[in-house]
C-alpha cells in the first residue's frame, strides 16, 4: 500500500485515468459543439428570421456572458461542497438549453435559450478541469487535462460535419439549423450519466473534508489499488472564504495571470472561431453557405486539431508557460499580417493558410494551457474557485469578442478587425510572464510554494 497523495502523484498513467479524462472530455465535447455550432446556425438562421448585425452578435455571445455566470457559481460550490455535488448537474442544464435552443419560435426565447446552456457550458470548466488534475499524476498532468479540453476539437470538427450532413439531405433550411442545435443534447445526455459514476476527488475529500478513509476507499473503487489512510493537513474550510480568497496578493497575482491572459485569448479566438462564416464571406462574399461550411471544416480539422495533438504530446515536456508565450506571439503575428496586407485577402488560399496558422498556434499554445494552468496553481480548498473564476472573466472576453465582431468587421472591415484582435494575442503574451511554471511539480508542492509567497508577502 502507498501514501494517497503519493501514489496519485506517482501512478503510472493507467486506464482509469483516461477513463477519469473520457468521461471530463466528452462534456468538452459538448461545450464546444453547442457554442460553436451557433455560428453555423445564425449563418442559416440570419436570413431567415432577417437578423442585424446587433442580434446576431447577442445570440451568438449570450451563451458566453451566462457562462461567466456558471463558472463563478459552479466553481465556488465544488470548492464548499465537493466536486460531485454539481458533477453532472451543469450537464442537464446544458441538455435542456441545446432542446430549448432547437424549439425557439423567436429572438428572444433564442436569447433566454442560450443563456441558460450557456450557465451549464461555464459550470462545466471548473469542475471537470479540477477533476482530471486532482485524479493525474504529476508526470502527464498537464498531458491528462489537455486532453480532456482536446474533445473542444472534436466538437469543431463535428459541428461542421452534421451541418453539411443536414444541408445535403435538402432538408428545409428552419428544420436544418433547429436539428443541429438540438443534436447538442445527444452527448450531454450521456455526459450526466457517466459522471455520476465518478467518486468524488481523493485529494479533496481527505484535504478539505479531512475525511482520508473515504478518499482511500475512492481510489481503490476507480483505480483497484489499496493505499494508506494517512492523516493529511485539514484545510480550515472557516478560512477558506471569498473574502480571505481576494485578500491574498499572491492568489490575486495567480488570478490576473490566468483570468488576464485567458480573457485576451478568449476575445480574439471566439471571436474569429463563432464568426469564421462571417470573416470568409466578407472575404469571398459570393461562395454558397455549403462552401462556407467546407473552408470552417478544413480550418479546423487541418490547423485546429493537429495544434491540439501537439499541445498534448508537449506540455509535460516544454511546460505549460513556454507554450503559452509561443501561441500568443504567433497568433499575433499572424493577425498583424492579414490586417496589414489587404492584398492576402484577395489570395483566397493564402488567407486560409495564414487563418489556419493562427488556429494552429492557438490550440498549440494559449486555448488549451489557460485551460490548464488554473487547475494547478490554486492550493485544493481554492482550486475550483480559481479556474472558476478565471474561465468566467475569460468568457467575458469572448462574450465581448463575439458580440462586437460582426460590427467591428461592418464597420471597420477584415483588416481593421484583425489588426485590433492582434493587440489582444499581444497583450496576453505580456500578462502570460507573471505566471510560474507547474510542469512536473506535484499540486501540493505548488500549493506549498504559493502559501511560502503568501507568507513573505504578509511579512513585508
Amino acid at each position: 500500500m502507498e501514501n494517497l497523495e503519493k501514489y496519485l502523484d506517482e501512478a503510472k498513467l493507467d486506464m482509469y485515468h483516461f477513463k477519469a479524462m473520457f468521461v471530463s472530455g466528452m462534456g468538452f465535447f459538448t461545450d464546444a459543439y453547442d457554442l460553436f455550432i451557433i455560428g453555423i446556425a445564425l449563418s442559416i438562421l440570419a436570413p431567415l428570421w432577417k437578423l442585424t448585425p446587433s442580434q446576431i452578435g447577442v445570440i451568438g455571445s449570450t451563451s458566453l456572458v451566462s457562462a461567466f455566470i456558471g463558472s463563478f457559481i459552479f466553481g465556488r460550490i465544488a470548492d464548499k461542497l465537493g466536486r460531485k455535488k454539481v458533477y453532472g448537474v451543469e450537464a442537464i442544464i446544458m441538455t435542456v438549453g441545446a432542446l430549448l435552443s432547437a424549439v425557439s419560435p423567436n429572438f428572444v426565447w433564442m436569447v433566454f435559450s442560450r443563456f441558460l446552456l450557456g450557465v451549464g457550458i461555464g459550470g462545466d470548466y471548473p469542475v471537470s478541469a479540477v477533476i482530471m488534475s486532482e485524479y493525474s499524476n504529476k508526470k502527464d498532468r498537464g498531458k491528462l487535462v489537455g486532453l480532456v479540453f482536446s474533445m473542444q476539437a472534436l466538437g469543431l470538427i463535428v459541428g461542421p460535419l452534421v451541418a453539411l450532413l443536414l444541408i445535403s439531405l435538402s432538408l428545409p433550411l428552419d428544420l436544418s439549423w433547429r436539428l443541429m442545435l438540438a443534436f447538442g443534447s445527444v452527448p450531454s445526455m450521456m455526459v450526466i450519466y457517466l459522471r455520476r459514476k465518478i467518486p468524488e476527488s481523493p485529494r479533496y475529500t481527505a484535504q478539505v473534508m479531512g475525511d482520508v478513509e473515504n478518499a482511500a476507499k475512492a481510489i481503490e473503487s476507480f483505480s483497484g489499488v489499496q493505499v494508506k489512510a494517512k492523516t493529511v493537513a485539514k484545510a480550515d474550510k472557516r478560512k477558506a472564504t471569498l473574502k480571505d480568497f481576494f485578500t491574498n496578493k499572491t492568489y490575486m497575482l495567480t488570478l490576473f495571470g490566468t483570468a488576464g491572459s485567458w480573457f485576451m485569448l478568449d476575445y480574439a479566438y471566439y471571436g474569429n472561431t463563432i464568426s469564421t462564416s462571417f470573416i470568409i464571406n466578407s472575404i469571398s462574399p459570393h461562395m454558397t453557405l455549403l462552401s462556407k461550411i467546407w473552408s470552417s471544416f478544413l480550418i479546423f480539422s487541418i490547423f485546429a486539431l493537429p495544434g491540439y495533438i501537439f499541445a498534448i504530446l508537449f506540455m509535460d515536456k516544454l511546460g505549460r508557460k513556454t507554450i503559452q508565450l509561443l501561441g500568443f506571439l504567433i497568433m499575433g503575428i499572424t493577425f498583424l499580417i492579414i490586417g496589414l496586407f489587404p492584398e492576402i485577402k484577395q489570395n483566397f488560399t493564402l488567407f486560409l493558410t495564414l487563418y489556419g496558422v493562427s488556429y494552429f498556434f492557438t490550440e498549440f499554445g494559449p486555448n488549451t494551457t489557460t485551460f490548464v494552468i488554473p487547475s494547478e496553481l490554486f492550493p485544493t480548498e481554492y482550486r475550483a474557485t480559481g479556474h472558476g473564476f478565471s474561465a468566467g472573466i475569460a468568457k467575458v472576453g469572448a462574450f465581448l469578442g463575439v458580440l462586437l465582431f460582426p460590427m467591428i468587421i461592418h464597420s471597420f472591415g477584415t483588416s481593421g478587425t484583425f489588426v485590433f484582435v492582434s493587440l489582444f494575442a499581444f497583450a496576453g503574451m505580456v500578462i502570460t510572464l507573471t505566471l510560474p511554471e507547474s510542469k512536473g511539480k506535484s499540486l501540493e508542492k505548488i500549493s506549498e510554494e504559493i502559501s511560502l509567497r503568501s507568507v513573505k508577502q504578509s511579512a513585508n
